[in-house]
């Protein structure tokens, strides 16, 4: 059931990017190279993409909402997978975890389409 606006997941988007970005300082794994810089490529490209999004946030809207949310899910599985494949799991799991199963998350509850102010779905 897809009931989160674009709009809300725009929002959602560039602050998961920055947290994202931060967490290795936040949660004090910023000492393990490995797992702060996937980390660090994962939010700058989640806020790059959302950038070139056609929703509301998007600033070239290039990019269609249902591409963003399939790179948001397919992301969001190498996020969560990444410590057992990078090899940093017996030191940091449980940010790149949630993190990234928040993003799957995210993708399966978002609609595919911008909503405009009158209420009318945006021609695609």
């Amino acid at each position: 059931m897809r009931f989160l606006p674009t709009r809300v997941h725009g929002v959602i988007d560039y602050l998961w990017g920055i947290a994202l970005m931060a967490s290795p300082w936040l949660f004090g794994f910023a000492d393990v190279p490995a797992a702060t810089w996937v980390t660090i490529v994962f939010g700058a490209g989640a806020i790059l993409y959302s950038a070139f999004t056609a929703y509301e946030l998007g600033v070239l809207k290039i990019l269609p909402m249902p591409i963003h949310l399939i790179l948001d899910g397919l992301g969001g599985i190498v996020l969560a997978a990444s410590p057992f494949l990078f090899g940093f799991a017996d030191q940091v799991l449980w940010p790149h975890v949630l993190f990234g199963l928040f993003s799957v998350v995210a993708c399966f509850v978002t609609r595919l389409e911008p909503i405009l102010t009158t209420g009318r779905r945006e021609p695609a």
